[in-house]
């Protein structure tokens, strides 16, 4: 990816001591890194080492800022076309691992909060929009059923994953910016879910990841003017190839498909069934123990509804408890 190549990705050395020290972060590291790109695209969000393992009792508090620029990209299923949006999105979230029942998993909420300005076509005319608001928050309990047993900070320094299989699920709450008497806003009004399992498989500094994914959404009842907007079920996959370097650093290339979620307006079927493909990048790689730095970018590869969009963004994170 072009962008990638301006951005200055050095790092200090570090005494081996310190690298002992630090060995455990790049797995911290994993445990929130793509928090982010899952700020409001729910079901095209790519998020690569989503069931990798961490110390039981990590924190993590995540800050960052992504930018897009496009079709629509927090509610691909909305009537308009030839979308020509820019938002900037802003995120908080907050995650901690957990012992489940002897297993590792975490429980994460995400909050964003959106500056949207843009045009599309609506019926025929041209709408324009210029609002910002927070976005529908999410939360989410993932737990690794397989493979990543709940350690402390002391234990996993002796862990080396081999295959991980986890689950979670991921509740979308309809908290954001809404406006009856506009097409496009930021928040949805309604709820969405969605359960997913996911893959990993780690081959010498290589990590292969692959999950699969169903999104539920609940019936806007006040969509446009009263009306009453359902929507189908939103599949998706996504696959991973991550390469750890002996830094810290991490990088993966990342592709996601979805299909399906064709949705009813007022109990008329409408022509907008979605099948769509996304491809990016991630980069991270740790300051020092408790801080860490993550970027990421991802852009439409082909969209059956038009709805094609590109982002870029950076995230900050800091790690604290469970013994760091």
């Amino acid at each position: 990816m072009a962008w990638a190549g301006s951005v200055d990705f050095r790092m200090r050395r570090v005494s081996p001591a310190a690298n002992a020290m630090s060995a455990p972060i790049v797995y911290t590291v994993a445990v929130c890194a793509l928090l982010l790109a899952a700020t409001t695209a729910r079901a095209q969000s790519i998020e690569p080492r989503a069931y990798s393992n961490a110390p039981v009792g990590v924190n993590f508090l995540i800050a960052g800022y992504a930018y897009t620029r496009g079709g629509l990209q927090f509610d691909t299923s909305l009537p308009i076309t030839d979308a020509h949006l820019h938002t900037s999105n802003a995120v908080l979230a907050y995650a901690r691992s957990l012992d489940l029942w002897g297993t590792s998993g975490k429980f994460d909420v995400v909050v964003p909060y959106t500056w949207l300005s843009g045009s599309a076509q609506y019926a025929g005319e041209t709408v324009q929009r210029v609002v910002n608001g927070g976005a529908d928050p999410s939360f989410r309990l993932s737990v690794n059923l397989y493979g990543a047993p709940a350690l402390t900070l002391k234990e996993f320094q002796d862990y080396e994953q081999d295959l991980i299989i986890g689950a979670s699920l991921q509740v979308s709450a309809p908290w954001g910016q809404y406006d009856d008497t506009r097409v496009v806003n930021i928040g949805t009004n309604r709820w969405s879910f969605k359960p997913e399992v996911g893959i990993s498989k780690a081959e010498g500094p290589w990590t292969l990841e692959l999950t699969a994914a169903a999104t539920l959404f609940t019936d806007n009842k006040d969509f446009f003017g009263g009306n009453t907007r359902s929507q189908d079920p939103l599949y998706s996959i996504q696959a991973h190839a991550i390469y750890n370097f002996r830094s810290g650093i991490w990088g993966s290339l990342d592709a996601t498909y979805f299909a399906g979620g064709r949705t009813t307006l007022n109990g008329t079927l409408n022509s907008d069934l979605q099948q769509n493909w996304r491809a990016g990048g991630t980069l991270a790689f740790p300051v020092d123990i408790h801080n860490s730095v993550k970027l990421y970018a991802s852009s439409g590869v082909s969209a059956r509804t038009g709805n094609n969009y590109d982002l870029l963004g950076i995230a900050w994170q800091y790690r604290w408890g469970g013994g760091l």
